[in-house]
This record gives C-alpha cells, sequence and structure tokens, in this order.
C-alpha cells in the first residue's frame, strides 16, 4: 500500500513538470555573424557624360616644328573655357591634357608642306582626376600660315608668296648692287642689268634649293580639340563649384612663310 502510494504521488509530481516542457516553445536559431572579409556590395556610380564631338579650346605649353618633331613627341595642353553638361562645370578651364606626336614630315624643297599630326590621349582635371580621351585638333591658331585638315592634321604654309617676294627683293637688291658697280665703269643701265639678273637667279636657286617654311605651333598657340568618343566622369569627382582658371599666357607673335634669302641680298 505504502510502496503503491509513492509511486502514485511520484507520478502526479512529476506530470506537471512534464506537461509544461512539452508545452514551451522551442528557442529561436541564433543567427550566424556576418564573414569579416566578405566583399562590400558593388555600387554602380552616377557618371557625367562628356558627348562625341565636343570642342575642347586649348593653349599649347611646349612650341613644335616640322624642323624638330618626330613621332612619339610629347604635347602638353591646357584647356582655356570650361565644359559644361547639364549646365553644370565637367572640366573646369586650367585642366591639363597630354598626348604625343604621330607624324612630322617636314616641307619639300619645290614642292611639299610640312606636316604635323597628333593624338591627345590624357586629361587631368584640377582636382588631379585622370581621364582616358581620344582626341584631335580641328583648326589651330599659330601666328602663321598653319591650318588643319580633316583628318586632323596640321598643314603649314604653301609659301608661294613669299617666294615672289624673295625672287623680287633679290632682283631689286642685285639691280642695285649691278648699277653701283656700273656706275663705277661708266655704263650704269648695264650694270644695273645684270645685277638684276643675278639677284633673280639667287632667288630663283633659294627658292629651288631651300625647303619650303616649317609647319609650327610656337608656344602659346591655340587648338581646339574635339573627342572622337564620350567621355565618362565618375560624378562624384566633378562636383566644381567654378568654371576655372587657364594660366596667363601670351600668344604667338605674327610670322611670315618665307625661305631665307641668300646673302648679300
Amino acid at each position: 500500500m505504502g510502496t503503491g502510494c509513492a509511486a502514485m504521488l511520484l507520478a502526479l509530481g512529476s506530470s506537471p513538470a512534464g506537461s509544461q516542457q512539452e508545452g514551451r516553445a522551442a528557442p529561436a536559431p541564433v543567427a550566424e555573424p556576418a564573414p569579416q572579409n566578405a566583399p562590400a556590395p558593388v555600387l554602380s556610380a552616377a557618371q557625367v557624360v562628356v558627348p562625341t564631338g565636343t570642342h575642347i579650346p586649348l593653349v599649347l605649353h611646349n612650341g613644335i616644328s616640322t624642323r624638330t618633331a618626330k613621332p612619339g613627341d610629347p604635347v602638353y595642353f591646357e584647356t582655356l573655357f570650361p565644359i559644361l553638361v547639364d549646365s553644370k562645370v565637367a572640366i573646369p578651364a586650367g585642366s591639363y591634357l597630354t598626348g604625343e606626336i604621330t607624324e612630322a614630315k617636314r616641307p619639300g624643297r619645290v614642292k611639299g608642306r610640312g606636316e604635323i599630326m597628333m593624338k591627345l590621349t590624357t586629361m587631368i582635371l584640377p582636382n588631379s582626376y585622370v581621364v582616358n580621351l581620344n582626341a584631335a585638333p580641328t583648326n589651330a591658331s599659330s601666328g602663321g600660315g598653319e591650318t588643319v585638315n580633316s583628318e586632323g592634321k596640321i598643314v603649314g604654309g604653301s609659301g608661294k608668296g613669299s617666294d615672289a617676294v624673295t625672287v623680287i627683293r633679290t632682283t631689286a637688291a642685285g639691280a642695285g648692287i649691278g648699277a653701283g658697280v656700273g656706275a663705277a665703269a661708266g655704263n650704269i643701265a648695264r650694270g644695273a642689268g645684270i645685277g638684276a639678273g643675278a639677284g633673280a637667279l639667287a632667288g630663283l636657286s633659294a627658292v629651288l634649293l631651300t625647303r619650303g617654311p616649317e609647319a609650327e605651333l610656337p608656344r602659346g598657340s591655340t587648338v581646339e580639340a574635339v573627342i572622337d568618343r564620350p567621355i565618362y566622369l565618375d560624378a562624384d569627382k566633378v562636383q566644381f563649384t567654378g568654371p576655372g582658371q587657364a594660366s596667363s599666357m601670351a600668344g604667338p607673335p605674327n610670322r611670315e612663310n618665307s625661305r631665307p634669302i641668300p646673302f648679300p641680298f
């Protein structure tokens, strides 16, 4: 009897605990910490696009001449005016552009003009942001007779007008010298004629034996470049609050496309 009661009491005492244990909710799973070296999600940054065909006014920092230029020589430019995209400054004035000469040809002795071809490959904004680009000149102001053709090639002046001037000057100078010699010999007209002939021959020799005018872009020459493909700029790197400022640089002096005149004319 005692043993049966004890067993019954033990069963009754353990029943509530067992029921309570069975009624408890399962513990929530514990989230595992994220790996420390997990890569951050890649976010696409907004970009400012300078479209193909944009014209960029530039000033040259290093002089170029077909007399010494060769392919691979560097060229250094600076922007003169800010470039706007959606009414905001994308390329401030005072940005630097670098590139290289790809072709240089000296003028011929009888015909053929000096030619320079270059490409611009890199732009450095005032905040040191470096951008790749592909641009070529469309026109140039060098103080001489240089022009830019449809291929972006800078072509020197022909020198034809100056050649005629060279012959005229040497003819006149020769006539003057001959007249002086003729006066001393008692025949001014003959001396002038001989001198004029000698001067004309000297001028013609100068035209035939010397090269035509070199194609040149002196320091301070202005060039307008056009980009051949869009320039993509990170928006957070082109948040300029002003238009920028280009270096003050004197323009090149006016030059004559002329051949050297032989001594003593």
